[in-house]
Order: structure tokens, then C-alpha cells, then sequence
């Protein structure tokens, strides 16, 4: 007797066609919805959440577009679930979107291919080989300044500035790429961007934004307190700081008399002042707590000229004592194990509107603070989020220091050394190489698509110049034709692209595996009884 149904009554499971079909068409999907905002005349989308609030983002960022989907085809999943477009920006920053369309791209073809009756396997295979070749064709054609700072400064402006070409600072893409310059190259080599900080002020327009050489502290400094202290010493603290009141909860005190409630009140504020003493005792003239400072504590340390500053949220502390040198402390019973923070001048600043406690000369010379400014908060967010972008692509270039062309170029070196490895190649991998080509020329073509302009005629043109030796043609998005990218100063990072393209065909390789998408039919309720 066949068995019916193995599966419980709501599971329902695709096999082999139907299954590959419902993948191939849902992480197309997706490379599609992120296709527009490619390229420096990519289009922004507004993301709404249906959540309290409604709030709203404008990005053109693929990482944070695809963060924010709920999807619910398996496949399309994958490409955002496994999310090669967020392990993209986490690992080198930019590049989320291309990552995205590549894998859409290799699918596409490969659908044609498996409609031609190659098996996925194949495909697979000749997909490695084709990757293979193609990064070892931009490796072959990498560039190397790091011996040369000026030259190499040229380079990360160049980077900088090609990245944020399809941001929305591109307006301004050369005041905020020497602000990331410079404040990656005060990182000396550490990848750890926690140092630079971002603060975000509405008001003003984005060319008013700077870089600040100390750190800054979105606070206001209390009243009677010393506004400017030179050769601050700074202890940086996690502690309470506002028990004068009863704190044991549920605790009922019967006394007889008024006089006894003021003695209560009485041996809590030399509780208090004798904290303030122990702190003070540190020989510190600058007071960070994350917590909450009551009046009384706050008039003790006025008294004594210390500065004190109260709820400086956790992100402001942690940073705070990584820049100054400090350690967060919370006891201060032995004065000689608290680390103190160091700098050199603490004073009030205003940007803006907003008064902001400013700490320069610290110690960790690689902190500084990025002011943005910016009309409305919108553009602010996306602002920090194109910068992120760029400080991440810099910080990773420092390290590893090989430059390539932008502009649809490193594409079409590709293409053109994984067309000749399809010529040799026998068999039916040939195919699967060659498709790999198309896909790496879709990406040099939606960012002409993306500029209104014809791209089957430019990329016919691209292709053409690329048999020449040594050629350095690209896409010129804004003259609307083929540009020399080494003229124009258009520049990506090596290991960027070398991470899209690995990351897109492993994705898209994994999608290319699946026959069968069973969908699991929910638990019931009485079943667990």
C-alpha cells in the first residue's frame, strides 16, 4: 500500500522543478528590488515599519534595505537570511548592494542553463572556475602604493570619494571624503572604528559638518560647576549616586518622634559625603558617571571644583574611558587600582543649538568625533550610514592596501579573462563559464541602466575598448559615455570586490542546490498534551 501523505496535514513540500523555479525567482526578486540603487545614479528607497510609530527610513544602502524585509520565500532567504549582504558590511562595509545583484545575476543565468537540461552540479563547478579566474585577473591587475603616503592618501581619497558617490553625500563627496581620510589615517592600522565617534546635530546643511580632533560628549555640564579644566584627571564611573533616601525596599521605619526621621535623613548624607570624599580622594578634577548625580553630591563636588557629570549613557562612558585611558569604576574603596582617564582640556562647546562638553587632547591620539550636521534627521541617518560605509572600506584598505579601477572596470577585466577560460574549458562547464561573464557584465550594466543611459551600446563599446592592452575604460556616468577611470580618479578597494564576488557565488551556488522547499505545518496546541 502507498503511503499517502508523510507529512502532517498543513506541510507542504515542492520538489525539483517546482522547487528550483520558487528559488531562482524569489532571490531574483530580491537582486531586482536592490538593482535600482546601484551606482552613483542609484534611486533611494523609503522603508516604512508597520510597527508603532510608522517610522520611516530613506537609505540606499542594500545592507540596511535588506535588513529591513520580512521575506517569506526559503530561497530569497538565503540571500538575505545567510545575508551576504550583511556579513558584506560587516566585513569590509560597502559593496552590499553589488553583492546582491551578482548572485541575482549568476541565478538568472544558471536558470537557463538548468532549463537547458545542465545539471546544478555542473554549473556549480564551472561557477567556481570562472570565480577563480576572475580574481586571479583583478589580482594580476592590482595596485600597490603603500610605500608612497602621498600616493596612497591619493588612493583612500579616491576610495572614499567613489563610495560615497552613490550615497546621499555625494553632493559633497570631497569634504566628507577627507573628513574619513582623516580620520581613519588617526586609527594608525587598528580596524576598530569605535574610536571615531559620530554625533548627529540637526541643523545647519551637510557641508557644515567637521571632524573633531578630541572626543565629544552630548552632555551639559552642571550648574556652579568649573566650565574649563585644564589637565583634566577623569575617573569614569558606573555607580549610584542618589541614595539619600531610604532604598531598602519595603523597609518600614517606626519612629516616635520628627527629630528621629532627620537623623535617618542625617546618617544617609554622611553616607553620601563620605562616598564623595572617597571619589574626591582620587586626586580627580573630572567626574563621569553613567548614573544619575542628586543635587546634594553634585553641590559637594561644585564645592570641591570637581566637575561632575551625570548620565552619560553607556555608549558615551565606554568610549570615554577607551579614549582618555581610563577604567570604568564602580567601588572606591583602594584609589591605587581606579585607572584615571587623562586629557588635556575640558570645555563647553556649542554646536548648534546644543551645548557639548568637549575632552581635547586625549590620550588614545586615534579618537576623534565626527560632527554631522544636516537638515532633518532622515538625512542624517542616511549621512551616517554612507560614512559608516566609507570608514569601514578605509579602515580595511589601510590594512590591505591593493587598489583597483571602479566604474563597471574590475566587471569587465573579469569578463573578459572568464571568456577566455570558456573557450578552453571543454565540456558542458563551458557554459556555466560563460554565463558567469554575462553575470559579471550585468553589474557594469545596471549601473548604466540605473543613469538612464543605453546599455547594450556602452557595454558593447566597454567591451571593445577592453581588448586593447592595458586599457583603463570605464563607465563615466556623468558625461554619459565610456571614461577613462584612471583620469576620472574612480577607485574601489581590492578586497571589496574580491568579497563580492566570492560572497555572491557562494550564495548563489548554495540556492543552486536545493531540489526540494518543505514547509513544515505548525505545532498545534493539543498535540502536546
Amino acid at each position: 500500500m502507498a503511503i499517502d501523505n508523510l507529512f502532517k496535514d498543513d506541510a507542504t513540500e515542492e520538489k525539483g522543478e517546482r522547487a528550483r523555479m520558487a528559488s531562482f525567482i524569489g532571490a531574483m526578486a530580491i537582486a531586482d528590488l536592490v538593482k535600482t540603487t546601484l551606482g552613483p545614479k542609484g534611486m533611494d528607497k523609503i522603508l516604512q515599519s508597520t510597527g508603532r510609530g510608522r517610522s520611516v527610513t530613506v537609505t540606499n544602502d542594500g545592507a540596511t534595505i535588506l535588513k529591513s524585509l520580512h521575506i517569506d520565500n526559503p530561497a530569497a532567504k538565503v540571500l538575505v537570511g545567510t545575508d551576504i549582504s550583511k556579513v558584506q558590511d560587516d566585513e569590509v562595509g560597502d559593496g552590499t548592494t553589488s553583492v546582491v545583484v551578482l548572485a541575482g545575476e549568476l541565478l538568472r543565468e544558471a536558470e537557463k542553463l538548468v532549463a537547458a537540461k545542465i545539471h546544478p552540479m555542473t554549473i556549480i563547478s564551472g561557477y567556481r572556475m570562472a570565480a577563480e579566474c576572475a580574481r586571479n585577473a583583478l589580482l594580476q591587475k592590482v595596485m600597490d602604493n603603500k610605500e608612497d603616503a602621498e600616493k596612497f592618501k591619493l588612493d583612500l581619497m579616491k576610495i572614499a570619494m567613489t563610495t560615497l558617490s552613490s550615497k546621499i553625500l555625494s553632493q559633497d563627496k570631497e569634504h566628507f571624503a577627507k573628513l574619513a581620510v582623516d580620520a581613519v589615517m588617526r586609527l594608525k592600522g587598528s580596524t576598530n572604528l569605535e574610536s571615531i565617534q559620530i554625533i548627529k546635530k540637526p541643523g545647519g546643511s551637510l557641508k557644515d559638518s567637521f571632524l573633531d580632533e578630541g572626543f565629544i560628549l552630548d552632555k551639559k555640564i552642571g550648574i556652579g560647576q568649573p566650565k574649563r579644566i585644564e589637565n583634566a584627571k577623569i575617573l569614569v564611573a558606573n555607580t549610584a549616586m542618589d541614595t539619600d533616601k531610604v532604598k531598602i525596599y519595603g523597609a518600614r521605619v517606626r519612629v516616635d518622634s520628627m527629630s528621629r526621621v532627620a537623623q535617618i535623613e542625617g546618617a544617609e548624607k554622611e553616607k553620601m559625603r563620605e562616598k564623595v570624599q572617597k571619589i574626591i580622594g582620587h586626586g580627580i578634577n573630572c567626574f563621569v558617571n553613567r548614573q544619575l548625580i542628586y543635587n546634594f553630591p553634585e553641590e559637594l563636588f561644585a564645592d570641591a571644583g570637581v566637575l561632575a557629570i551625570e548620565h552619560a549613557d553607556f555608549d558615551g562612558i565606554e568610549r570615554l574611558a577607551l579614549v582618555t585611558g581610563g577604567e570604568i569604576a564602580s567601588t572606591f574603596d583602594n584609589p591605587e587600582s581606579v585607572k584615571l582617564g587623562h586629557c588635556k582640556l575640558i570645555e563647553e562647546i556649542m554646536i548648534g543649538e546644543d551645548k557639548l562638553i568637549h575632552f581635547s587632547g586625549v590620550e588614545m591620539g586615534q579618537a576623534c568625533t565626527i560632527v554631522l550636521r544636516g537638515a532633518s534627521f532622515h538625512v542624517l541617518d542616511e549621512a551616517e550610514r554612507s560614512l559608516h560605509d566609507a570608514l569601514c572600506v578605509l579602515s580595511q584598505t589601510v590594512i590591505d592596501s591593493r587598489v583597483l579601477l571602479g566604474g563597471g572596470w574590475p566587471e569587465m577585466v573579469m569578463a573578459k579573462e572568464v571568456d577566455e577560460l570558456a573557450r578552453k574549458t571543454p565540456g558542458k562547464k563551458s557554459h556555466a563559464i560563460e554565463a558567469f561573464s554575462r553575470a559579471l557584465i550585468s553589474i557594469p550594466t545596471t549601473i548604466a541602466d540605473n543613469a538612464g543611459l543605453d546599455s547594450a551600446e556602452l557595454i558593447a563599446q566597454l567591451r571593445a575598448e577592453h581588448h586593447k592592452e592595458e586599457s583603463h575604460a570605464g563607465i563615466d556616468v556623468i558625461s554619459g559615455s565610456v571614461g577613462d577611470m584612471a583620469e576620472l580618479g574612480i577607485s574601489e578597494a581590492f578586497k571589496v570586490k574580491q568579497a563580492v564576488l566570492l560572497s555572491a557565488t557562494e550564495a548563489a551556488e548554495m540556492i543552486l542546490r536545493v531540489d526540494e522547499i518543505i514547509t513544515c505545518a505548525p505545532r498545534r496546541r493539543e498535540d502536546r498534551m
